[in-house]
């Protein structure tokens, strides 16, 4: 899709802005490379800026929508498929995420680096975590490389009744800074956030989630007991209602052990980007700097052996979060001084 260059000065200012943050300090877009923008019809005002910035860098740029899919995950028609297959660097600005599909995934083994922002709004690339300055914001948290070396014990609790501890299974990903300017490489946006994934069967405790569940603001605090990994009890409201509906659905559709896989506590990780806030969307709710969240279900993505076919989040409001002697969180702030 062409377009018009008279057409830039129907996107507002601060769009604009944030999306030349997106194409020159995220992407690093060079000026021989071939761009790739993915839009859908609810987010086409977002993507033409992006491709308005992108084209102040290089001529080498293509726009297209696709139908706005009725679900994350569903495959993009083939001939978008293709078209990523054959661009070095790509921008997915959709309603529903095209992560988890064959085509991002053959896109990536062939080389792009691909920014990813699923669900994104005008309001987002206005304000909150989408413009924050994400080369200030790696910088910082691959300063905190050393914290997490040898340490392995972690414990969360929050007033609204969070106490859970665990052991790390695997090494803490430090790389959700919003930066991507390596082949194959893909970066979700808003980016800011630190996680790990807990050691299978080591969790015990309880968690609250009184933040968001899913992209969706909590309506009551969803409590989810746990015992060696394994959710044993969820209690609340319409989300607890929900969730233990899932549980039952995905355990009718296994066969064996992976049925009493289906309560895996997978992920925990914590919010660095202090432009970002708890507003109902799955990603800025992530990254809010001082909250925590936790995923369940499949840890394959994190170098786990669980597959159970799907991977839900909550995140908690100002929990406090250590690390063996370490103190990384202290009810909803980030702690600098952790000598």
């Amino acid at each position: 899709m062409n377009l018009d260059s008279d057409n830039s000065t129907s996107i507002s200012n601060e769009i604009l802005t944030t999306s030349r943050s997106i194409i020159r300090t995220t992407l690093q877009l060079r000026r021989e490379e071939d761009c790739l923008v993915i839009t859908d019809p609810s987010t086409s005002e977002i993507g033409q800026a992006i491709y308005e910035a992108a084209a102040e860098v290089t001529d080498r740029i293509l726009m297209v929508m696709m139908p706005e899919g009725n679900r994350s995950g569903k495959e993009p028609p083939s001939p978008i498929s293709e078209l990523m297959r054959k661009n070095r660097a790509i921008v997915i600005a959709t309603v529903k995420s095209l992560t988890h599909t064959r085509a991002r995934f053959n896109a990536s083994k062939d080389g792009a680096r691909i920014v990813s922002m699923p669900g994104v709004t005008r309001e987002m690339m206005i304000k909150g975590g989408m413009t924050a300055d994400f080369g200030a914001l790696q910088r910082e948290i691959s300063s905190m490389n050393s914290i997490f070396r040898r340490r392995r014990d972690v414990k969360v609790t929050t007033k609204g009744g969070t106490n859970i501890s665990f052991k790390t299974g695997n090494r803490w990903i430090l790389l959700d800074g919003g930066i991507c300017n390596r082949p194959g490489q893909i970066c979700n946006l808003p980016a800011g956030r630190i996680f790990v994934m807990p050691k299978e069967n080591s969790a015990n405790g309880k968690v609250v989630i009184d933040g968001s569940w899913e992209g969706n603001i909590i309506s009551e605090p969803l409590t989810l007991e746990i015992e060696s990994g394994l959710i044993t009890r969820i209690h609340g409201g319409k989300e607890a209602e929900d969730f233990r509906s899932i549980l039952e659905m995905v355990k009718s559709g296994l066969r064996g052990t992976k049925k009493e896989l289906v309560g895996n506590l997978a992920e925990f990780g914590f919010g660095m980007n202090s432009r970002a806030s708890i507003i109902g969307n799955k990603l800025e709710d992530q990254v809010t700097r001082g909250t925590a969240y936790f995923g369940f279900g499949d840890n394959i993505a994190l170098g786990g052996s669980v597959s159970v076919g799907f991977n839900l989040k909550g995140v908690m409001k100002n929990p406090t979060a250590r690390l063996d002697d370490i103190k990384l969180l202290s009810e909803g702030k980030v702690i600098q001084d952790r000598r």
